[in-house]
């Protein structure tokens, strides 16, 4: 899906010394299990130069498993498929499930403007939140600036010397948005498309304002409780990742070489609403299953999540969910994420039997849109 824009505007595809990576290692699962192709595009994106990958499978009732790589650079340690890891810009599609509830229950409409729930907030060089619906904000047609592209915001928390410095800043969200601010906003609300970070922390805060209760808690409440998600927590500003886990590792730079940084700790308060959550392969592919199958949302809310517009590609955005067609014709819904050492993907067709959750532990190469292909299309 291509949306990787948490934290990772400074990485790109580069290739990592194979010096530093263990041989792959598929499991459970052999040959003739139906997963042949997907697990040979993990381990290609380890031979690519990812240090470690971990995905879970769900088709029907049965689930089915892979890891390759490592997890530790250091000690050679393999990564699990019950590992949890930072997921980033998935945290948008439970951000709009919330803010969808709250629709159903009445407490707010998405045709509400922004300043009618964070009155002065969205302001400045051409920014008028009277003018944004909430809406706008969950499927990226508002046109407000997204802080992540500041390039002062990544010079400070995206570049090595900046990023080693700040890991562990404690910001609040509106820190983010006067920053947005501080630009002018990409086009006219509703006239184009274009993501943005600071959609999604505005939404966060709307969601507060509306329930008096934290995001987190709210996040919690509705989904990761009902659900069962025990591999799924928004730490706050927490840094380190809850066990089970692997290191992450990203470059920190626009190169295909120098130096590897272990940047598993961080403040992921950073992300706030945008991209900071954890989870595991099997508790994402049960999230995007409950969802997709009308169990968090109504039938009319969830059809306004579906309900999309042209963003990359021949992907449709709709309300924090991404529709993706195949090379095969299949069609799959989710959302992927990035941030400092850490790339995910969760995919799930519509009827929600089919469901792929993925994990590279370095964030400048290996092809994803490869294992989907393979998982749904047999490459």
């Amino acid at each position: 899906m291509n949306v990787r824009t948490a934290m990772t505007a400074m990485t790109v595809v580069a290739a990592l010394s194979m010096a530093l990576a263990a041989p792959a290692v598929a499991a459970p699962g052999g040959e003739g299990d139906g997963h042949e192709a997907t697990r040979r595009a993990v381990e290609a994106a380890v031979a690519d130069g990812v240090p470690g990958v971990t995905a879970t499978v769900r088709d029907g009732r049965r689930s089915w498993s892979a890891t390759a790589g490592v997890g530790d650079l250091e000690t050679g340690k393999p990564r699990s498929p019950h590992d949890r890891y930072r997921v980033a810009s998935i945290t948008k599609t439970f951000v709009a499930t919330v803010l969808l509830q709250l629709e159903a229950e009445g407490r707010l409409s998405l045709d509400d403007t922004v300043e009618e729930w964070l009155p002065g907030v969205v302001r400045g060089n051409g920014h008028d939140g009277s003018r944004i619906t909430l809406r706008q904000l969950l499927n990226h047609t508002s046109g407000i600036y997204d802080y992540l592209a500041d390039p002062a915001f990544q010079q400070t928390y995206m570049a090595a010397e900046g990023f080693l410095e700040h890991r562990y800043d404690q910001k609040e969200p509106e820190y983010f948005i006067a920053i947005a601010m501080t630009h002018e906003p990409y086009f006219a609300p509703g006239t184009s498309w274009r993501y943005s970070n600071t959609n999604y922390a505005l939404a966060g805060r709307v969601i507060e304002k509306a329930t008096g209760n934290s995001l987190g808690d709210e996040i919690r409440r509705r989904i990761i409780d009902p659900l069962h998600l025990t591999a799924t927590s928004v730490p706050g500003t927490r840094v380190t990742l809850p066990r089970p886990s692997s290191r992450a590792y990203s470059k920190l730079a626009r190169t295909a070489t120098g130096p590897t940084y272990d940047v598993t700790e961080l403040n992921p308060r950073l992300a706030y609403g945008s991209g900071d959550m954890i989870s595991s392969s099997a508790d994402l592919n049960r999230f995007y299953t409950a969802l997709l199958r009308g169990r968090l949302l109504p039938a009319e809310q969830l059809k306004e999540m579906k309900t999309t517009v042209p963003s990359r590609g021949t992907n449709g955005y709709g309300l924090g969910l991404v529709e993706r067609k195949l090379d095969c014709g299949v069609h799959v819904w989710g959302h992927d994420g990035g941030i400092h050492g850490s790339n995910t993907d969760a995919v799930t067709t519509e009827d929600g039997r089919h469901a792929l959750a993925f994990n590279f532990n370095g964030d400048w190469s290996g092809d994803s849109d490869a294992v989907i292909e393979a998982e749904f299309c047999g490459g």
